[in-house]
């Protein structure tokens, strides 16, 4: 499970680098969290346009206050589901996540420290994922996940399902199926470069890290 990623990108690299029109800019920091806003590529009448959502579908837990804040979906674990496969089927509710590197937590709990991935030679690359509009939160959007490749094992069992720039209106276009393929294949992890780094998992000053992954 993901739970942070890096948009370390101006709009107009954004839009350079995903072919957007108009870029816009963002009230997203560089390092997104579950329930923080984050930058999102979608297509509108068949033009991409950037736009700033919400990182994660909220969900309300059986027992919970009625006026206890939802918990960010940030993690879709299986598109097949009934509860994502209604958005995956339609391209519409398709997005591209633009980021620089993501992170997962290694390390002896309470110690865990940061574990940083990225694409070689890819400044900006994406990750897949899905959006809608929610009463809570308004826009909001989660990524796609995968199992991971033996560059990303020592570290976790799941990674985002990553997007060559070739394959972006594939994943914004195609068809289910086209879908559901990206996120069964296995992602080349001779492409994966790994920085460990003796950063904290969780900071004092920083939002926490406590999204959901559903199947």
């Amino acid at each position: 499970m993901c739970n942070l990623y890096t948009e370390r990108l101006s709009a107009a690299e954004v839009a350079a680098h995903f072919g957007v029109a108009n870029p816009i800019q963002s009230n997203a920091g560089e390092e997104v969290y579950p329930g923080t806003p984050g930058m999102v590529v979608r297509e509108e009448e068949g033009a991409r346009v950037m736009q700033s959502m919400t990182w994660g579908f909220p969900l309300r837990l059986k027992g919970m206050s009625p006026t206890a804040k939802p918990k960010p979906v940030n993690n879709i674990a299986d598109l097949g589901k009934p509860m994502w496969k209604g958005l995956a089927a339609k391209p519409r509710w398709r997005c591209l996540m633009p980021l620089t590197a993501f992170a997962e937590a290694e390390g002896p709990k309470g110690a865990k420290t940061r574990t940083w991935f990225n694409v070689k030679g890819e400044p900006i690359f994406a990750w897949a994922g899905l959006w809608r509009i929610s009463d809570e939160w308004g826009p909001v959007y989660s990524g796609v996940m995968t199992d991971a490749n033996e560059a990303i094992q020592p570290v976790h069992d799941r990674m985002p399902v990553l997007l060559h720039a070739g394959e972006y209106d594939r994943w914004l276009n195609g068809s289910f199926d086209d879908a559901i393929a990206f996120q069964s294949r296995v992602f080349p992890p001779d492409l994966i470069e790994t920085t460990r780094t003796d950063e904290l998992w969780v900071r004092r000053k920083a939002p926490p890290s406590e999204g959901l992954a559903l199947s």
